[in-house]
C-alpha cells in the first residue's frame, strides 16, 4: 500500500514552461482525497517553493536543495546539511576551466556574479531571483550548494575536475542536462526522504517517487516504486534499468500514470 508519493518539480511534475498543468493539480487533489502524503523534492530553494507551492494551491512536506533540507507542510524547519567549509572554499576559490556560470545558494538564497537574465525564465511563476555578489569574498561557512550552468559537455569534463580535486567529500552529480551541482557528502533525495519517512513512521517499501535527472537516483532507487520521466536524462534510465519509464512532463504523464494506478491498479500501465 501506497502512504506517500515523492515528486521531483523540474522535468518531472512541472511542464516545460515550469507550472503544473490542471490535470495534474486534479490528480495530486486526489491523492490528498485518499490521505496519501505529498512530498515535493526538488534541487529549488525553501524560499522558491514555498510561494510556488501557494501559487497553484499545493501543500506537502518539502525536500529542497535536493535533500539539503527537510520542512514541514507548515514550514517548520525539520533538518539541514550543508558543504564542508573547506569544500566550499575549494570550490569558490580555485580556477576552474570551464565557461559555466557558477551559483551559490545559502539560507539567504542564490548568489551569482553576473547577470543571467535567461536564468529567471524557470522562476517565473515563483518570483525568485538571484542576488548579485562578488562569490569570491564568501564565506565559505553555511554554504548549502554550488552550482555550475553551461553546455553539458563542457559540464562533463568539469564534474571530472571536481571529483578529483574533492573526492569523497562531496557528491557532484546533474540536476539537468545543463546543471552541475557540488551538494554535501552522502546527503541527496534519497537520504532526506529516508529520514522523512522515518519521522512519518512510513515504510520505504510504501512510498512511490517521480523523477527525471541523476539527482533523483537515490530517491527512485530507495522506494518501493520508483518511475522514471520518459524526458528523463539518459543516464538515469541506464543506471536503473529495472524501473518503469513513463510519457514527458509536457503530456502530463504523472496525472495519466496516477489516474490509472488509481483507477485500475490491477491493469498493467502503457505510457501514453
Amino acid at each position: 500500500m501506497t502512504q506517500l508519493v515523492a515528486f521531483d518539480m523540474d522535468g518531472t511534475l512541472l511542464m516545460p514552461d515550469h507550472r503544473p498543468g490542471d490535470e495534474t493539480l486534479r490528480t495530486l487533489g486526489r491523492l490528498r482525497e485518499r490521505g496519501i502524503t505529498l512530498t515535493f523534492a526538488t534541487g529549488r530553494h525553501i524560499l522558491e517553493m514555498q510561494p510556488l507551492l501557494r501559487r497553484f494551491g499545493l501543500s506537502g512536506w518539502l525536500i529542497t536543495g535536493n535533500g539539503t533540507r527537510i520542512h514541514s507542510a507548515s514550514g517548520e524547519p525539520l533538518f539541514r546539511c550543508d558543504l564542508a567549509p573547506e569544500v566550499a572554499e575549494s570550490v569558490l576559490h580555485s580556477h576552474w576551466d570551464t565557461r559555466a556560470s557558477m551559483h551559490v545558494f545559502n539560507d539567504s538564497g542564490w548568489l551569482t556574479d553576473k547577470p543571467l537574465p535567461e536564468l529567471l525564465k524557470a522562476h517565473g511563476y515563483s518570483g525568485f531571483q538571484y542576488q548579485l555578489a562578488d562569490l569570491r569574498r564568501l564565506s565559505a561557512h553555511e554554504v548549502t550548494k554550488i552550482c555550475f550552468c553551461g553546455d553539458h559537455e563542457d559540464l562533463c569534463q568539469l564534474r571530472i575536475a571536481l571529483q578529483e580535486q574533492l573526492g569523497d567529500s562531496a557528491a557532484v552529480c546533474f540536476s539537468a542536462v545543463d546543471c552541475l551541482e557540488v551538494l554535501p557528502h552522502n546527503c541527496n533525495k534519497g537520504t532526506a526522504l529516508r529520514a522523512l519517512s522515518e519521522r512519518l513512521a512510513i515504510p520505504l517499501r510504501e512510498c512511490m517517487a517521480f523523477g527525471d535527472a541523476m539527482n533523483d537516483q537515490e530517491m527512485l532507487s530507495c522506494v518501493g516504486r520508483g518511475v522514471i520521466m520518459g524526458n528523463a536524462m539518459p543516464q538515469l534510465i541506464q543506471s536503473l534499468p529495472q524501473l518503469p519509464v513513463i510519457g514527458h512532463c509536457a503530456g502530463q504523464a504523472i496525472a495519466h500514470y496516477l489516474t490509472h494506478w488509481l483507477d485500475t491498479p490491477h491493469l498493467s500501465y502503457s505510457p501514453e
